[in-house]
């Protein structure tokens, strides 16, 4: 069992010492029986017992939806703020609400957080909207679509915020607070001073209607808090963490509204939460805390509490919260990068989810068949970029083939490498190339080291002085000779048999074969000591020269432009040159 004890400053309304019996909290027609009150709500059962005048306790115990104890639809929501980016770790939060609903054949709802006037902008917001529809989590209520449970944005819920606010202080479960920030600031450090808790002194929790009314006269701004049993604990089993339990004597009356009229988040959450009917809350394991502050506004505000499952951080590999030091963090980052979103929901469902074999690759599609909240790991996942990078290489070689090359075509086009996104240049460049791609992005590069010709630096390598030793020259003379007669240049306008019937011919002359032959071969025509299937790139190469195709930006080095730089080749000085330290390509 975890124990929570919560702690909070006063400048948030957070504590307080004040006495009141439950009656006060729980108006009496609620009330079932003087000393226990048992209600079945979604999922939980929760019973509240107490001591008249000096304690009580919440306890909530979550049963399994399976077993029939209750047929309300699942409805989950995912609850970003538009303050930033969609975080990978917010990515995964919705995703497991998102398969939680779809699993249970229940609603997904979006609602945007966004009483953070100053933080929240529409441009985060469209950002985050995007970002969830690009990854395929499409929701069943929310902006965009509607529903029954709309607005689905705070900062237009503010009228039903005020609404509960003032039915709490009506029954007397909240009360105003016309303390000044001196005031509670002179509060937080007598506790500072005692080393006690900086909870709220409850100074206004008793005050008399006439002390009340003297202060709204002198139009004193103040704030609702909410009245705290100074005794008493509330417990919850947690879908994932199971039984959760906080002691209440450390959490003192907090503030529900502020002076400006503004909620804070815990009612916010909470009232919209209720009012829309949700009936599992999954979410970061950061919000486990505010759970104590919520469930008392749920059962003051006669609401079912829902039941909670809080997921685990995900961690950086030095297991501390991943966060922009660590690299690329939101969902945008990896579009932009070239990553699938199906690789990367695939890979965010893997951080703290199996389905108890030791498969990894899932469709979307598979993961609802096979989700069950049960199954979710209670501790930190670590992000591992390398593992990402390499589950998207698994989602690239499962797309269809025609998908695959539309999309590095597209690609190639419009990073600006060649003029044109289909053909047959591009098909045999994709099919020589594919393997070597995770990404679509690695595409590129793939076609601009197909395309360069880093001969010298080859040659100044140590692995290329071998080369240079093993009678480089004299390959080199007999090639520019087959290339001035027209026989190398008619071979490749065969294509890939003419290249294969000619450079038969050519190791037969030199008395070459194997790696004797077609190193020097693939050092003198395509500047590289290693790369894909020789006689088909050589081909695309001279294809690439007589079609135009490449853009001229590129700098591409033609195979005519090349065999006319090895007339140029001074191998003597090569020869004389300390080998370069490094490797060539």
């Amino acid at each position: 069992m975890i124990k929570m004890a919560t702690l909070a400053g006063i400048g948030t309304g957070i504590g307080c010492r004040t006495r009141i019996t439950l009656p006060e909290l729980f108006p009496q027609s609620r009330l079932l029986r003087p000393s226990l009150q048992t209600r079945k709500t979604t999922n939980t059962f929760i019973s509240i017992s107490y001591i008249p005048k000096r304690s009580f306790s919440i306890s909530a115990s979550i049963s399994d939806i399976s077993n029939g104890v209750n047929d309300r639809q699942v409805r989950v929501r995912f609850a970003p703020s538009p303050t930033g980016n969609l975080h990978v770790g917010g990515a995964r939060t919705a995703l497991f609400n998102y398969l939680y609903a779809r699993s249970k054949g229940g609603k997904f709802v979006l609602r945007i957080e966004d009483t953070d006037l100053e933080r929240s902008t529409k441009e985060s917001e469209e950002a985050v909207l995007r970002d969830l529809s690009w990854l395929g989590l499409d929701w069943d209520e929310g902006p965009g679509i509607g529903g029954d449970y709309g607005p689905y944005r705070q900062s237009e819920r503010n009228d039903l915020y005020k609404q509960y606010a003032e039915k709490l202080l009506q029954s007397g479960q909240v009360y105003r607070c016309f303390c000044s920030n001196e005031e509670l600031e002179q509060m937080k450090e007598i506790a500072k001073e005692k080393n006690l808790p900086p909870v709220y002194s409850g100074k206004w929790a008793t005050a008399t209607d006439e002390e009340v009314q003297e202060e709204l006269a002198k139009g004193t701004p103040f704030t609702y808090r909410f009245r705290v049993p100074k005794e008493g604990s509330l417990k919850i089993n947690d879908l994932i963490r199971g039984e959760v339990s906080w002691n209440l004597d450390t959490l003192g009356d907090f503030v529900v509204m502020r002076s400006n009229g503004q909620p804070v988040y815990n009612f916010c959450v909470t009232v919209d939460d209720a009012t829309m009917a949700i009936t599992h809350v999954i979410r970061a394991e950061e919000h486990l805390p505010n759970t104590l502050r919520q469930a008392l506004i749920y059962k003051a505000l006669g609401f079912p509490m829902p039941s909670f499952a809080h997921v685990s951080l995900i961690l950086a590999p030095d297991r501390s919260k991943l966060s922009k030091r660590h690299g690329a963090t939101s969902v945008g980052q990896y579009r932009e990068m070239g990553y699938l979103p199906q690789a990367i929901v695939n890979y965010l469902a893997l951080l703290g989810w199996s389905d108890g074999t030791n498969d990894e690759f899932f469709t979307l599609e598979q993961m609802v068949e096979k989700f069950s909240i049960d199954r979710v790991n209670k501790s930190g996942a670590i992000f591992d970029a390398v593992k990402l990078r390499w589950m998207n290489g698994l989602h690239l070689k499962a797309l269809p083939a025609e998908e695959l090359l539309k999309s590095v075509g597209e690609q190639w086009r419009s990073a600006g490498l060649l003029n044109e996104s289909e053909g047959a240049f591009i098909q045999d460049a994709f099919k020589l190339l594919e393997g070597g791609m995770d990404l679509i992005t690695d595409a590129d590069k793939l076609l601009l080291d197909l395309l360069s010709y880093p001969l010298h630096a080859t040659l100044s390598s140590s692995e290329g002085r071998e080369i240079l030793e093993d009678g480089l020259p004299a390959v080199a003379e007999s090639l520019l000779a087959a290339y001035d007669s027209g026989e190398l240049l008619g071979a490749l306008e065969e294509g890939k048999s003419g290249w294969q019937k000619w450079v038969k011919a050519f190791g037969k002359s030199l008395k070459r074969k194997g790696k004797s032959l077609f190193m020097p071969l693939r050092v003198l025509l395509t500047g590289k000591l290693h790369g894909p299937d020789m006689g088909e790139g050589i081909v695309l190469i001279y294809r690439a020269g007589t079609s135009g195709i490449v853009a001229p930006q590129v700098g591409f080095v033609t195979l005519e432009q090349r065999l006319e730089s090895l007339k140029q080749v001074d191998w003597e000085a090569f020869s004389k040159v300390e080998p370069a330290t490094v490797a060539s390509h």
